[in-house]
């Protein structure tokens, strides 16, 4: 028997459904080699990149040019680890021989690189961290060309070895040009506003009182004096303390000093450094400790105004907000016992 033969409509509907599912595949298989687009969006980072106005930052070793937002900052001075601590960037390196309290967390952070000696980084060691922007102070100052030859480097103009003049403007305009580089303007300004509210603080205290301070530093049972033109002449200058001591200009580590002096002086107030403590990384000395019989017959020691103050706030630091502000409350406190 002689089979049918297929409509002229039914063949058309096959061959127009054959059509339609051999365009469907082609379809789905263009869509799986393309390349995806994530509905995603970007990250703030990718956003402040791609709107980032290059930053010219003039300082006393040249001039720094900054072209992206920093990524990854190097810190080789414990003031800038603190800087970026309170601006909430990372810290990707920096020295770890002479850490202190109030920056612990970055001891043994896995995350930060250990770029040697605050005052002899491992220049190895900073290449290999692969920083976008390197922060630094006079400390490393040697050290500037080839720094600048791994990244951009910014030097912090604050001066160690006499900070009589304008010392916090120097340390709150740094705080402002680190907000602007990592654009925190708002958060740098907050910051700034906050150490001069405890300066005036300190101010409010100190004005119109009669007493006489001494800042002595202490180094293995010997004395130096630092006074007015010294690494703690803000104490003076900016903090409104009267100097018991002497005005000449005494350096880095202060004007050698007898315990015969110090008692003829006779401060009202004596604030005590323990370097010691510092280098050697053990406690603080202490009245209990301090067996000086000279010392103890000041007006400071008798009417318990020696104040031995936290030395790594004082000595590996002083120049950032949270070490200033333990400072300004010791200062403080040399006026209140």
């Amino acid at each position: 028997m002689r089979g049918k033969l297929p409509s002229i409509k039914s063949t058309s509907w096959g061959l127009l459904l054959l059509i339609a599912t051999t365009a469907l595949l082609g379809c789905n298989r263009d869509a799986a080699e393309a390349p995806r687009v994530s509905n995603a969006p970007p990250s703030t980072n990718a956003i402040a990149s791609s709107v980032y106005s290059p930053i010219a930052v003039e300082h006393k070793l040249g001039t720094t040019r900054i072209e992206r937002l920093p990524q990854r900052v190097a810190a080789l001075d414990m003031n800038e680890v603190d800087f970026l601590d309170q601006l909430d960037v990372p810290v990707i390196g920096m020295p770890k021989d002479f850490v202190p309290r109030f920056l612990s967390k970055y001891k043994d952070a896995p995350g930060t690189e250990d770029l040697g000696a605050i005052v002899q980084p491992n220049l190895e060691r900073v290449h290999a961290a692969k920083p976008d922007l390197i922060l630094m102070t006079s400390l490393q100052a040697n050290h500037y060309k080839e720094l600048s030859e791994i990244a951009p480097t910014l030097h912090f103009d604050v001066d160690y070895r006499d900070s009589q003049v304008k010392h916090i403007e120097v340390i709150k305009d740094h705080l402002i040009t680190l907000g602007r580089i990592f654009q925190k303007e708002d958060l740098a300004r907050k910051k700034a506003d906050e150490l001069e509210a405890k300066v005036q603080e300190a101010r409010a205290v100190t004005q119109d009182r009669p007493e006489k301070a001494l800042v002595v530093l202490h180094n293995n049972g010997s004395f130096s004096s630092l006074g007015v033109q010294s690494r703690y002449g803000f104490v003076f200058e900016a903090l409104g303390v009267k100097p018991a001591g002497p005005v000449a200009k005494t350096g880095l580590h202060g004007q050698p000093v007898s315990s015969e002096f110090i008692q003829q002086t006779n401060p009202d107030i004596i604030y005590v450094v323990d370097r010691t403590a510092v280098m050697q990384h053990r406690p603080a000395m202490d009245a209990a400790s301090m067996n000086n019989p000279l010392l103890q017959q000041t007006n400071a020691w008798k009417n318990g105004r020696v104040v031995f103050v936290d030395p790594e706030a004082w000595y590996v630091t002083a120049a950032s907000p949270s070490s200033l502000k333990i400072v300004i409350d010791e200062v403080i406190k040399g006026y209140r016992k």
